[in-house]
């Protein structure tokens, strides 16, 4: 019988997406407090913000994921690298970059595999991970577009930016895991608001998700834990 996930390990799979166009400085230092008080594996911010909660985030453990070319991937690739290098500068640690969309459902998987490499290539060591924005895309573009960010050499392929009127779905997340080798990683953005869709998305090999519902899922997972321990159970489908 296999261990159940603890909160802590939730905790280190989640990118807490700070991404509201109309958030106020205060309202996103509320939700730089949220996530180091829970102790997530990144706080996802808008560009302008990243050099500020790198600043608020410092020592906290809590790394700074920046988003590049958000939220429709149609800035020029010269943009994109700037953006990045931008970022980076600041203190980003990882980049979620939207490919150009456009281009993908064109057809002209070169010029998408093109604008990554160089995003990728600006990063150096960093992690990159390349938004599909799935709610947009056919299955065979969306097989096209995890291929070329493979082949660009970036580190998650990734579901959506939250922003397109559609988010992960278990079917589209099942296709990228079978497209993309095990050396690329998986992430769910977009609709992952409870504990018990993160956890059937984990079980497909995802193995980030971009949430704002981080509080409603780790309070659950720490209530269910909790619980467990009361009864004595180690049976995973306790969670």
């Amino acid at each position: 019988m296999s261990s159940p996930v603890t909160v802590a390990e939730i905790a280190a799979t989640i990118d807490h997406a700070i991404l509201k166009p109309e958030l106020t400085r205060a309202e996103v230092d509320e939700q730089l407090a949220l996530v180091a008080r829970y102790g997530v594996f990144s706080a996802c911010v808008r560009p302008s913000d990243v050099a500020h909660a790198s600043r608020v985030l410092e020592g906290s453990g809590v790394a700074v994921c920046a988003v590049i070319g958000f939220p429709h991937g149609t800035t020029t690739t010269r943009t994109k690298v700037a953006e990045a290098t931008e970022a980076l500068d600041n203190g980003a640690s990882e980049l979620d970059m939207v490919l150009n969309i456009g281009r993908l459902r064109s057809g002209l998987v070169d010029d998408v595999e093109d604008d990554i490499r160089a995003v990728v290539t600006a990063a150096g060591e960093h992690v990159v991970k390349v938004i599909l924005e799935t709610a947009y895309l056919s299955d065979d573009e969306i097989v096209a577009g995890c291929q070329a960010a493979e082949r660009a050499g970036a580190a998650f392929v990734k579901t959506s930016t939250g922003f397109a009127g559609g988010g992960a779905t278990i079917e589209h997340l099942r296709l990228m895991r079978a497209t993309v080798g095990d050396a690329v990683q998986v992430k769910a953005s977009g609709g992952v608001r409870g504990l018990d869709t993160l956890l059937e998305m984990r079980d497909l090999g995802v193995t980030r998700f971009g949430t704002s519902a981080t509080a409603t899922i780790l309070d659950d997972a720490a209530a269910r834990e909790a619980g467990r321990s009361a009864s004595g159970s180690t049976d995973e489908s306790s969670y």
